[in-house]
């Protein structure tokens, strides 16, 4: 399958990124949501004057009747399936996993070197701290020029700031890189991606990962 980046990709997403995302039809490019600068009333983002659906269209808290909210997933793709999610993020450990497996036995850095008197754990610590810099250089490159990783583009989503729908930025990318992989290689691998991924599953309303969180963005779908 091509891997051949979409126009405008780079380190810093340009100004005619394609993922980001548009206003709608005849609105111009300033936000639907922008106050007015003669000071009037901000008009209500849901056509025909009528209140939004009970937590906007990805669910949340009821409408409280206060001013209507700015939905920042207004003009993005539909949020990406939590299952999907899941798959990917396996398709990209295992992707990586067998690079670090291969550079460790090459290096003949084995987790645990044993004797007689002890158990010699400090090829343990190298080999999570490469195991470590590979998965979060992997996930930091393919986001911020592609916003995708191979196995969320062979699912068709992709990872989109939560404010503007853009590709991440390399900064960006790095902070939700490292939420993620530091602690899956130094102390808790299955629990903490358990956790961190898992937490999408239940999350309101925009399906975040604590990494998404951290890094404030979500993963949409591309399919």
């Amino acid at each position: 399958m091509s891997t051949e980046p979409p126009p405008g990709s780079g380190g810093q997403p340009p100004e005619d990124d394609p993922f980001k995302k548009q206003p709608p039809p005849g609105e111009g490019a300033g936000s639907p949501y922008d106050r007015p600068s003669g000071g009037g009333e901000q008009p209500p983002p849901y056509g025909g004057g009528q209140p939004p659906p009970p937590g906007g269209p990805y669910g949340g808290g009821p409408y409280d009747g206060g001013e209507y909210p700015a939905d920042p997933l207004a003009g993005m793709p539909p949020l990406a399936d939590s299952g999907m999610r899941t798959l990917a993020r396996l398709i990209d450990m295992v992707l990586v996993g067998v690079v670090v497996w291969l550079i460790t036995w090459g290096f003949d850095v084995d987790e645990y070197q044993v004797n007689a008197e002890r158990v010699d754990v400090g090829n343990r610590v190298t080999q999570s701290v490469i195991a470590a810099v590979l998965y979060m250089a992997y996930d930091t490159i393919m986001i911020a020029r592609w916003g995708q990783t191979l196995g969320k583009k062979w699912l068709n989503m992709r990872v989109a700031h939560l404010d503007d729908g853009a590709t991440p930025s390399a900064q960006t990318s790095l902070i939700r890189a490292a939420v993620l992989w530091i602690p899956f290689a130094f102390c808790c691998a299955c629990i903490w991606t358990a956790i961190c991924g898992g937490w999408s599953f239940f999350d309101k309303p925009y399906k975040q990962g604590l990494h998404d969180k951290a890094a404030k963005t979500v993963v949409v779908s591309t399919g």
